[in-house]
C-alpha cells in the first residue's frame, strides 16, 4: 500500500474509496510510519501542528468541531492571553496532517480519514506519551486566559467567540485524571482561585444536572474547588484540599450537592474513600432532589462506591430520594444488576418499597426490560410480583406495555401473577401490548388459556380495536386468528376496529378485517360517520378504493349533519379521493348537508382550486346553489379571498356575480370589506358586477372598504365622480361586524 497513491486523489471521497479498494486495513504499519515521518519532517511549526492535531483527534473525549480544534491548536500553555493570530486556518491544518485528517462537512467535525489510522495511532502510544496531560494543560490555559475569565457566567453565555470553551470546561478534568502533570496541577489551582464565579462552572453544572430542578445561574454557583476536584475524581487535589481543611467538606453547591455526592455519582472510589475518612463528613446528606450519595452511586452502577457507603453505620440504605425512589429502586430501574445484588443482601432494605407512583423496584426493572434484575427480585419472598401501582398497573402490565418479552415470560411463570388484570382504565397487559404493536408479548399472552382477548377498557376499546387503530397489522392478524375474538366489536362511541383502521389509513388492516365475514363495512359511529366517511375525510385514497369495491358500502351515506364522504373530501381538499368517489355512479355530487352546503360550496370556502375544478367539470353540479345564509360558492370564495376559485366560478356562464346573501351583501361587498384586492379587481372585470349595490342596511362595497381603511380596494372601487372624503364622513362611527356568520 502506498499512501502517496491515496494522496494523489483530488477529493476526500476519492481518497476514501482508494483506501478501501486497496486493502482491508491490514498491513498499514509501514505506510503510516512513512506518513508520520513526513509530517514530522516538515519541521518547525508545521510538524508541531500536524502532530498536535492527530493527538487531539485521537484522544479527545468526543469528536471536535473544526473551530474547537483550530482554537485548541492556537493555545500556548500557561499564556495569559489568547492570540487570535495564532489560530491556524482549516486549510493549514489539513495540509500539515498530510492527508490523514478530513472534515466531516455534515457534522462540521474533524476526523481521521480512515479507521486504520486510528488503529495505527492506538498501537503506537509512544507518539503521544503525554497526550492527556498536555490536553489538560491546554484546556486549563484556555480557561485561565484573560478573555475567558472576563466572560459572564450568565444562564446563557455567548460562546460564539470562544469555540473551545465548552470542551475545555467539560473535559479538562477527565484528561487531568488520566495523566496529572505538575503543570496541570498549578494551572488547576489557578483556575480554582475564583472557580465559583467562572463561566466554565455554569457550563459544567448544566451538563451534569440537566432538567432535574431549576438552577439560578445568576446567583453564585457555590461550586467550590473541592466540588470540582471531587466531580472529576482528581485524587491529588482532593487529598491536598482535604489535608489543608480549607474547603467545607459538607458544603453544598447551587444544586444542593456536596463534594461526596459528586464523587459518588461519578464513581470515583479513591476520592470517596478520602472524603469518608473525615470525621465530620455527612455521608447521607441529600442534594436538592433528595438524592443521597448512595442513591447516585446505585443508579449509576458504581458497585465499589456502594460497598464503601454501605459499610458505614451512618448510612440509611433505604432512604427515599426524588419521587420516593430508594437506592434499590434506582439500581433496579437502570438495570444495575451488580448493585441490586449488593442491596438485595441487606437486611435493612425493603425490596418491595414503592415510589410515589406505587411502583416497586420490580416494576421499574420490568418496564425497562432488565431480565437479570427481575430474576434477582423474583427470588425473594418479600417481593410481590403482582403489586399494583396507583394506576392499577402491575409489573406485568409495565413489561407488556414496553414489549419486553423476556420479562413477561419470567413473570408469567409465577402462579401469583394475574395475566389478565386490568388497570384503573380497564386496560389489560394484552390491551397495552396490542396498542403498542408488541407482537412477541401478544403471542405469549394469547398462548395462555386465562386471557380474555375481547376485554374492553373504560372507553369500550378491545385489544383488537387498539391494534387496528395504530396499524399494527401483525398483532391484528394474531388476534383475528382467534375464534373468540370479535372483529366487529364497537367501542363506547360505536367505532369498530374497521372504522379506526380506515380513519388512520391502515389499508392492510382494513383488508384483514374485511376478510372476516362478520365485519359490517358500512356501520356508523354515534356521529353517523361510516368507515368510508372517515377514510375520505382524512384523504386515505387506498382505503377508499378498498371500501368502494364492496357492494355493501354506500358511497353517499351522510353523517348526522348531512355531510357525505364527498363533502368531507372536498372540504379538506383531497382531490384524488374526490376523483375516486365521483367515479361511482350512485352518489350525488351536489348533495347539500343540513346547512345547505354542497361539496362545491365546501371546496370554495376552503379555497381548494383542484377540487373546485373537478366539481365544475360535472354537468350535475350547480355552481351557483345557495347554502347557509343564502351564500353561494362564489360569495364564500370572495369572502375568504380565494382569488383562484373566484376566477374559476366566474368562468361559468350560470354563476351570478351579483347574487346576494340574506343580508343583501354581494360577493364584491365582502371582498371589499376584507381587503381582498385581487378578488375585487377580478369582480370589477365583469361588466355585470354592480360595485355600488347596497346591502339591506344601505351600505355599499366602497363604504365597507373605507370603514376598514383598505386603501387599495378604495382606489379600485372609486370612480372619478365621488370623493373619498364624503364616503369616509358617511361611515364615521359605524363599523359593522366582519365575521363570516354576519353575512
Amino acid at each position: 500500500m502506498n499512501v502517496d497513491a491515496i494522496l494523489q486523489e483530488t477529493t476526500v471521497s476519492r481518497r476514501r474509496r482508494k483506501l478501501n479498494a486497496m486493502t482491508d486495513g491490514l498491513g498499514f504499519g509501514g505506510a503510516y510510519d512513512e506518513t508520520i515521518s513526513r509530517i514530522q519532517g516538515q519541521g518547525g511549526e508545521k510538524a508541531r501542528l500536524g502532530m498536535a492535531a492527530l493527538m487531539w483527534i485521537s484522544h479527545s473525549e468526543r469528536p471536535l468541531k473544526v473551530g474547537e480544534l483550530c482554537e485548541a491548536l492556537g493555545v500556548e500553555i500557561e499564556s495569559a492571553d489568547l492570540d487570535a493570530d495564532n489560530v491556524p486556518s482549516t486549510g493549514t491544518l489539513l495540509t500539515c496532517c498530510q492527508g490523514l485528517v478530513t472534515v466531516d462537512r455534515e457534522a462540521s467535525t474533524v476526523r481521521l480519514i480512515h479507521f486504520t489510522v486510528e488503529e495505527y495511532l492506538r498501537d503506537h502510544p509512544q507518539l503521544f506519551s503525554t497526550a492527556h496531560s498536555t490536553m489538560a494543560e491546554i484546556c486549563l490555559s484556555y480557561l485561565n486566559s484573560q478573555q475567558v475569565k472576563a466572560l459572564s457566567a450568565s444562564p446563557s453565555p455567548d460562546l460564539s467567540g470562544t469555540p473551545f470553551l465548552e470542551y475545555s470546561s467539560l473535559y479538562w478534568g477527565i484528561h487531568a485524571k488520566k495523566d496529572f502533570s505538575n503543570c496541570a496541577k498549578q494551572l488547576a489551582l489557578k483556575l480554582f482561585a475564583d472557580y465559583e464565579n467562572h463561566v466554565s462552572t455554569a457550563i459544567l453544572l448544566k451538563v451534569a444536572r440537566p432538567g432535574y430542578f431549576p438552577v439560578d445561574f445568576d446567583k453564585p454557583s457555590l461550586f467550590t474547588r473541592l466540588h470540582c476536584a471531587a466531580f472529576f475524581g482528581i485524587v491529588e487535589i482532593v487529598a491536598s484540599l482535604e489535608a489543608a481543611e480549607c474547603c467545607g467538606i459538607n458544603q453544598t453547591d447551587c444544586t444542593g450537592s456536596t463534594p461526596l455526592v459528586w464523587a459518588a455519582s461519578n464513581g470515583h472510589e479513591e476520592v470517596v474513600n478520602i472524603l469518608l475518612g473525615r470525621d465530620n463528613v455527612s455521608p447521607d446528606k441529600p442534594d436538592r432532589s433528595d438524592r443521597t450519595p448512595l442513591i447516585y452511586a446505585a443508579e449509576n452502577g458504581h458497585e465499589g462506591v456502594v460497598k464503601m457507603l454501605l459499610g458505614r453505620d451512618d448510612i440509611s440504605p433505604d432512604n427515599r430520594g426524588m419521587w420516593g425512589r430508594t437506592p434499590l429502586w434506582s439500581a433496579a430501574y437502570y438495570g444495575q444488576e451488580g448493585v441490586v445484588k449488593i442491596l438485595a443482601g441487606q437486611d435493612n432494605v425493603n425490596h418491595d418499597r414503592a415510589d410515589i407512583n406505587g411502583r416497586t423496584p420490580l416494576w421499574g426493572a420490568g418496564q425497562n426490560g432488565h431480565e437479570g434484575v427481575v430474576r434477582i427480585l423474583l427470588r425473594r419472598d418479600d417481593v410481590n410480583p403482582d403489586k399494583l401501582d396507583i394506576y392499577g398497573q402491575t409489573p406485568l402490565w409495565g413489561a407488556a406495555e414496553s414489549g419486553h418479552e423476556g420479562v413477561v415470560a419470567l413473570l408469567l411463570e409465577r402462579d401469583d401473577v394475574d395475566p389478565d388484570k386490568a388497570d384503573t382504565n380497564g386496560r389489560t397487559p394484552l390491551w397495552s401490548a396490542g396498542q403498542n404493536g408488541h407482537e412477541g408479548v401478544v403471542g405469549i399472552l394469547l398462548s395462555r388459556g386465562d386471557i380474555n382477548p375481547n376485554k374492553q377498557d373504560i372507553d369500550g376499546r378491545t385489544p383488537l380495536c387498539c391494534a387496528a387503530k395504530n396499524g399494527h397489522a401483525e398483532v391484528v392478524k394474531m388476534l383475528l386468528g382467534r375464534d373468540d375474538v370479535s372483529p366487529d366489536k364497537p367501542d363506547n362511541d360505536a367505532e369498530t376496529p374497521l372504522l379506526w383502521a380506515a380513519l388512520n389509513g391502515h389499508g392492510g388492516v382494513v383488508e384483514m378485517l374485511l376478510g372476516r365475514g362478520a365485519t359490517s363495512p358500512d356501520g356508523a359511529n354515534h356521529e353517523g360517520q361510516t368507515t368510508l366517511w372517515c377514510a375520505a375525510e382524512n384523504g386515505h385514497e387506498g382505503v377508499v378504493k378498498i371500501l368502494l369495491q364492496r357492494h355493501d358500502v354506500n358511497p353517499d351515506k351522510a353523517d348526522i349533519n348531512g355531510r357525505t364522504p364527498l363533502s368531507c373530501a372536498a372540504w379538506n381538499g383531497h382531490e384524488e379521493v374526490v376523483n375516486i368517489l365521483l367515479v361511482q355512479g350512485d352518489l350525488s355530487p351536489d348533495k347539500p348537508d343540513i346547512h345547505g352546503q354542497t361539496p362545491l360550496f365546501c371546496a370554495a370556502v376552503k379555497g381548494h382550486k383542484g377540487v373546485v375544478q373537478i366539481l365544475l367539470g360535472r354537468d350535475d353540479v350547480s355552481p351557483d346553489k345557495s347554502g347557509i345564509y343564502d351564500r353561494t360558492p362564489l360569495w364564500s370564495a370572495a369572502f375568504y379571498g380565494h382569488e383562484g376559485v373566484v376566477r374559476m366560478l366566474l368562468g361559468r356562464n350560470n354563476v351570478d356575480p351579483n347574487k346576494t346573501a340574506e343580508t343583501g351583501r354581494t360577493p364584491i361587498s365582502c371582498a371589499a370589506e376584507n381587503g381582498h384586492e385581487g378578488v375585487v379587481e377580478v369582480l370589477l372585470g365583469r361588466h355585470e358586477v354592480n360595485p355600488n349595490k347596497p346591502d339591506i342596511l344601505g351600505l355599499t362595497p366602497l363604504w365597507y372598504a373605507a370603514a376598514r381603511d383598505h386603501e387599495g380596494v378604495i382606489a379600485l372601487l372609486q370612480t372619478p365622480a365621488p370623493a373619498t372624503r364624503s364616503v369616509l364622513s358617511c361611515c364615521a362611527g359605524i363599523i359593522p361586524p366582519t365575521s363570516f356568520d354576519s353575512g
